[in-house]
């Protein structure tokens, strides 16, 4: 019964993450800006594996793709190869302490990283700045903030205090 009455937080942080993606921020920070479907994708493949694999990953990737100005598919390939690797990992990755887990987060916020500069290198598109690598980092900072929250709502103990 405590399932069925948290069901609304899966879509609902992926349409926010959708809705992160989507804000407007300075030229300045947009180096910053952390890949917010994927930190939320991560969650949830680390912690409702039977719901969210890689079809799930896909259809999200192609929904991250619509909503914003890039290559159709691309995303979605991102999305899919992360949660592949999560999949492959997920057993060890559980139980890390929340730091060690952060890290690992961040090497997977790389790796997407390097997958975007391959396709974009594969299609010859323009290279991507130096900065475009500092993004992981700001992923890694935040995933303890964001594994907190979706767990807090997930089991619901933010209504038990």
């Amino acid at each position: 019964m405590t399932r069925a009455r948290h069901q609304w937080v899966l879509p609902v942080s992926l349409l926010a993450a959708l809705a992160l993606s989507l804000l407007p921020v300075p030229q300045l920070l947009l180096a910053l800006r952390p890949y917010w479907l994927g930190l939320v994708l991560a969650y949830w493949v680390i912690e409702d594996p039977d719901r969210v694999g890689l079809g799930f990953a896909f259809i999200v990737g192609l929904a991250g793709d619509l909503v914003s100005d890039g290559l159709l598919g691309e995303q979605a390939l991102r999305l899919v190869v992360m949660a592949f690797i999560l999949q492959r990992f997920r057993a060890r990755l559980r139980f890390f302490p929340l730091s060690q887990q952060a890290l690992a987060v961040g090497g997977l916020m790389l790796n997407d990283r390097i997958v975007t500069a391959a396709i974009h290198m594969v299609l010859r598109e323009p290279p991507l700045p130096s900065l475009f690598w500092l993004s992981p980092l700001t992923g890694m900072a935040l995933w303890p903030v964001i594994f907190l929250l979706l767990d807090a709502l997930r089991l619901g103990s933010w209504r038990r205090r």
